[in-house]
């Protein structure tokens, strides 16, 4: 099969790889028919390189049809039409009941002291390869794949493997009172949505803050009040309280990350590492790692005393600086990590099966073959061709 294949730094490639088998009783294979690129893929090709292989699989956004079944999976058949989500999880153990699948007792990284596996993530997430190939080997098949109708297009569903379920995440976790305000830090993919999301579920003004036009634009036209950051920079803060009494947001969503701007000391740090032999890059990477803290610290700073952070991009280090007394004393609560994302599927599905409540079937702005992978990897890495969302089709 073709897939994309991850060998150096900047450096993806589509080659031809042996097809994936069924391994365990439980587990299915699904010809992939969509896969989306995430920001977090970015992290691969540009800083995470460390923890890959020459040859790894990307990608976690995947959906297609069921195409060979174990002997002991009953919940789909050869033909049925499923998304994928990028938790690898049981969805029986003791975490999986609880909602969190991004634990997972039964794929949980014990070796690299990390939670559950992810598809096409790298060795801290258990090295499995991922989606953005022509099959997809897929462990418990009776409980990880959601079953999706046919007909209507896979844009429609594919954002359910990642997209959906870690913005609804975010907003569930931010907290946001009846009627409250919200600031959304950074309106990529994860971001954008998010702000969808919390107009849907009722909040009263939503501020997003990028520095994309793009993004911005995009954004504006879903009716959310956007600030660039090239224009308010350090009194960003100051703007967001003058829009909110003088207060700030009952809630701020952090969708930025490791990635965000203006961070000339972690990015050498992390250039660095991903310069050094694997092993001593990994060291590292994990013991003195560190990312810019500039848009966590404006969201402490824009979040209203009494408010809640919910902190859903991505970060990496290991001694990152946090502001733990302004945090106390403003009496910050703050949540986080990666979505559950089978925990909050049957709050979205209805969203999706009656109407396109949240624009999902425009929501990317591109969609290319996978042997464009390569040129689509640089492209949304450089935010370039007002690339914000691409799915490719293999």
């Amino acid at each position: 099969m073709r897939a994309l294949t991850w060998h150096g730094k900047r450096d993806v490639r589509v080659d031809t790889v042996p097809d994936p088998t069924i391994e365990e009783p439980t587990d299915i294979v699904v010809r992939i028919t969509s896969t989306g690129i995430c920001g977090s893929d970015l992290h691969l090709y540009e800083v995470l390189g460390p923890y890959l292989d020459p040859g790894d699989i990307l990608g976690h956004e995947p959906m297609g049809i069921v195409e060979e079944v174990g002997p002991e999976v009953t919940e789909v058949s050869v033909g049925d039409r499923v998304v994928v989500p990028f938790n690898v999880s049981c969805g029986t153990c003791w975490m999986c009941g609880q909602g969190l699948h991004s634990q997972c007792e039964t794929t949980q990284v014990k070796d690299r002291g990390m939670g559950a596996a992810l598809f096409g993530f790298s060795k801290l997430y258990g090295q499995v390869p991922g989606g953005q190939a022509e099959l997809l080997r897929v462990p418990f098949g009776n409980t990880l794949p959601v079953k999706v109708p046919h007909g209507p297009p896979d844009q429609r569903y594919v954002y359910l493997s990642d997209v959906l379920p870690t913005a609804w995440q975010s907003v569930v976790y931010a907290d946001v009172p009846p009627g409250g305000t919200v600031t959304v830090l950074g309106l990529g993919p994860i971001g954008d949505m998010a702000a969808r999301i919390a107009l849907h579920k009722g909040a009263s003004k939503v501020i997003g803050v990028d520095l994309v036009p793009e993004r911005l634009a995009r954004a504006r036209e879903r009716g959310v009040h956007t600030l660039d950051l090239n224009e308010y920079g350090k009194n960003l803060g100051e703007e967001i309280r003058g829009l909110t009494v003088g207060r700030g947001t009952d809630a701020v969503i952090e969708a930025v990350g490791m990635e965000a701007h203006g961070a000339p000391l972690a990015r050498a740090a992390q250039n660095l590492a991903g310069l050094l032999p694997d092993a001593v890059g990994e060291k590292l990477m994990g013991r003195a790692g560190v990312d810019s803290m500039a848009a966590f610290n404006t969201a402490v700073d824009a979040v209203r005393r009494g408010g809640t952070i919910s902190l859903i991009g991505v970060y990496g280090g290991s001694v990152d600086p946090v502001p733990m007394l302004t945090l106390f004393d403003k009496q910050i609560q703050l949540r986080m990590g990666q979505a559950n994302v089978r925990r909050w599927v049957d709050d979205i599905m209805p969203l999706l099966n009656d109407a396109d409540v949240l624009g999902v079937d425009g929501f990317a702005t591109h969609t290319l073959p996978l042997e464009d992978g390569p040129r689509a990897y640089r492209t949304f890495q450089a935010k370039e061709d007002g690339m914000i969302k691409t799915v490719l089709t293999p």
